[in-house]
Order: structure tokens, then sequence, then C-alpha cells
């Protein structure tokens, strides 16, 4: 090697070594229409809805897809217009239970949650296990004291490894 092919690698080691400065992005205020969207959003009772709009939403979409799967216990006995006029029923039975279901499961979380948040001042994993155990409790409550626990204790689970995978709390 030569001395000029010495500083040359010299030189771009060096450069390599320099941190690059990240840019910073001016500030920019938030208009008045953004700051009403934010006070709406940031009521309960309007996130409570919207999320039991989208639950039922999400349910109706379950219900029609796991209906469809159904198969009638008499199925070779059956002519092919018996079939789909069960898998039909079927459908519409199963959408109508799973909208029902998912939407108050959605309106009861989201305003557990909402609440919590609210009480606590806090935006932390703390309020999604207390919505998750709220939600899971009133769900299961029907099946008596054990069932409310376990109910309570398995959706505030699942609700920390949603969370987790969705990395919302730091």
């Amino acid at each position: 090697m030569g001395v000029n092919e010495i500083n040359d690698s010299a030189s771009s080691s060096k450069k390599e070594a320099e941190p690059e400065i990240p840019q910073i992005q001016p500030f920019r205020m938030p208009s008045m229409e953004e700051i009403r969207a934010q006070e709406v959003w940031d009521n309960c009772a309007v996130r409570s809805v919207a999320s039991g709009v989208l639950g039922g939403g999400l349910g109706l979409f379950m219900g029609l897809l796991l209906g469809s799967l159904d198969n009638p216990l008499m199925q070779d006995q059956m002519t092919g217009r018996e079939q789909f006029i069960y898998t039909a029923k079927q459908m519409g039975r199963r959408s109508w239970s799973s909208c029902k279901t998912f939407a108050v499961m959605g309106l009861v979380f989201s305003a557990a949650e909402c609440i919590v948040e609210k009480a606590r001042a806090k935006h932390d994993i703390t309020n999604t296990v207390v919505a998750g155990c709220v939600t899971g409790g009133s769900m299961s409550a029907k099946g008596g004291p054990k069932a409310a626990c376990a109910g309570c204790a398995g959706f505030a689970a699942f609700s920390v490894v949603i969370e987790k995978f969705l990395e919302r709390h730091t």
C-alpha cells in the first residue's frame, strides 16, 4: 500500500465514526378543527359508542364467516337447495349473535378503559388490565362468581398480550 492509500483509508474511517445530527422538524400548532375533533374523541361516551359499533361490525363479519362453515348433520339426505337455506339461516343466526356480543364487548372495554384513564390521569397498561378484567368479568357473570373471576383474569391477560403485540404502551 502506498502512503496515499493509507491516508485515504484513515480519513474514510474518521468519516464513518462521526454521528449524524438528526434534523429537527418545526413544531406546528394544531388547527381549531383538529382540537375540536380531539376533544370529541376524548369523550368517553363517543369513544365507547364508536367501539361498540365497530365491534358489532366485526362480529357481523365473523358470524357470517363462521356461519357459512356450519354443515348440517344430515347433509347427505338434503338437497342442494335445503343445504343453501340451512346455511343462510345459520349465517343469519351466527352473525346476529356475534354482532351483539362483539358490540357489547367493544362498548364495555372502551368505556372501562376511558373511565379508568380519566380517573388515574395516566395512559398506561394498567388501564388496559382493568378494562380487560371488567369486560371479561361482566361478559361471563351469568356463569357465577367463578366464571366471572376466570373471565376477568383471562380477558385481562389477553388484553395485555394484545397491548404488548401492538406496542402501544412502552
